[in-house]
Formats: structure tokens, C-alpha cells, sequence
């Protein structure tokens, strides 16, 4: 797995003053019932047992195995002048099985 930070995204990490114990996440927002949906997210928590944590010139980002199956090999993110994290592909999908008799 690849993550890479657009310079803008890695800027704004380095200026972000957090609480020593607590730092960015990838975070995935899965919803749906037959078909799913899944937003990436960045989020400043606590670290938690089995985070994946990588670094990256001094950032470091933690990853949950959760949200480690549904990011892609290579995942980038970015941060926009409208103040927001983009992270990856957001995706969704309508697969469902459905019989018929």
C-alpha cells in the first residue's frame, strides 16, 4: 500500500498543532445495505492497537484495519483551498443478488 501527499496536504499536516496523543487517521465511512458506499475521511484521534502507521517527512498517518481493506494500492490525498481533506477514491456500489424463482 502507497499512500502519497500532495504538497498542499503536507503542508497543512506539518501546520497542524494536535494533542500529543492524538494524530490523523484515514478514516472510512461504509454505508448502505444491499449495494455499499464507502467516504474517506481524515480524523485527529488516538492511536489505536493495530494501526498501520506510516510516515511520510515527519507526518505520520495511522490506518485501522477497517479502512485498510477499502483504500486502493495507491491512495493520494490532497488538501483543496475550500479547507477540506481529499482522500483517495470515494466509491459505491450496487452489486446485489437477487433470485428470482
Amino acid at each position: 500500500m502507497v499512500i502519497t501527499l500532495t504538497d498542499a496536504a503536507l503542508t497543512k499536516l506539518k501546520s497542524i498543532e494536535t494533542e500529543e496523543e492524538r494524530g490523523p487517521r484515514i478514516d472510512a465511512d461504509v454505508a448502505g445495505g444491499c449495494g455499499i458506499s464507502v467516504k474517506f475521511s481524515l480524523v485527529f484521534d488516538e492511536p489505536r492497537r493495530n494501526d498501520t502507521v506510516l510516515e511520510h517527512e515527519g507526518v505520520q498517518l495511522r490506518i485501522d484495519r477497517f479502512t485498510k481493506r477499502y483504500l486502493d494500492e495507491e491512495t493520494q490525498i490532497d488538501y483543496t483551498e475550500d479547507g477540506e481533506f481529499l482522500i483517495g477514491e470515494s466509491f459505491q456500489s450496487s452489486a446485489c443478488a437477487i433470485e428470482l424463482d
